[in-house]
């Protein structure tokens, strides 16, 4: 095994606990619509994916359009949310002053978003500079080129980087750039994720394998 080089990490349900509460709003949205959705199965599937992919879903389970705007809307409701109950992930900030490695978020979110989740938990600090958004590059999870143009910003072989991610797309696109994978997964283990990928259980225990 390669000695780490440098440490890509996860957004949404990795840094931050985001997951259940952006899912939360899209359930409520498709209620209006009269759509009863399941928050734990719809968050399970959701988990990962970036929103247009989500609101395609639900279209196609109303089997009509949304109206024009519903992103808009779903953006400013989620942000609304995230203001008044986000809180990081137990040992996030931890881990971010732990690691000696050169370190990077990198997420299929906006910009605006990761931002915003990232200062509301007080984890921004720790980034500035190295934030990496699917929407600026136009490349999303699974497809591994949002990790591998992380990595070469931060001047660390694809090889020689470990990524920590939550969701079964995040946790394919790290091994299709050919990294390190932790599958950060706190509670249930997600069945989706592909077999073999080593669990993370406690973000701060990443440091303890790294030292290894």
């Amino acid at each position: 095994m390669n000695r780490a080089g440098g440490v890509i990490l996860d957004v949404d349900g990795t840094l931050v606990d985001s997951e259940e509460l952006g899912t939360r709003v899209l359930v409520e949205l498709a209620a209006q619509h009269g759509l009863a959705l399941p928050l734990k199965q719809t968050n399970l599937q959701f988990r990962g994916w970036k929103l247009h992919d989500c609101l395609a879903q639900i279209e196609q389970w109303l089997g009509h359009p949304l109206p024009p705007g519903t992103d808009v809307q779903v953006r400013q409701r989620t942000a609304e949310v995230f203001r008044r109950q986000l809180k990081a992930m137990p040992g996030a900030l931890e881990l971010v002053r732990g690691l000696k490695l050169p370190m990077c978020v990198a997420s299929s979110g906006p910009r605006e978003k990761i931002e915003l989740t990232l200062g509301l938990t007080g984890l921004l600090p720790y980034f500035e500079g190295r934030i990496f958004s699917g929407y600026e590059l136009n490349t999303w999870k699974p497809a591994p080129d949002l990790f591998l143009h992380a990595a070469r910003a931060l001047g660390v072989a694809p090889a020689d980087c470990v990524v920590v991610e939550d969701s079964p797309v995040g946790v394919q696109a790290g091994l299709a750039a050919g990294m390190r994978v932790y599958a950060y997964q706190p509670g249930e283990v997600d069945p989706n994720l592909p077999k073999d990928v080593p669990l993370l259980r406690h973000l701060p225990d990443l440091l303890g394998l790294l030292a290894a």
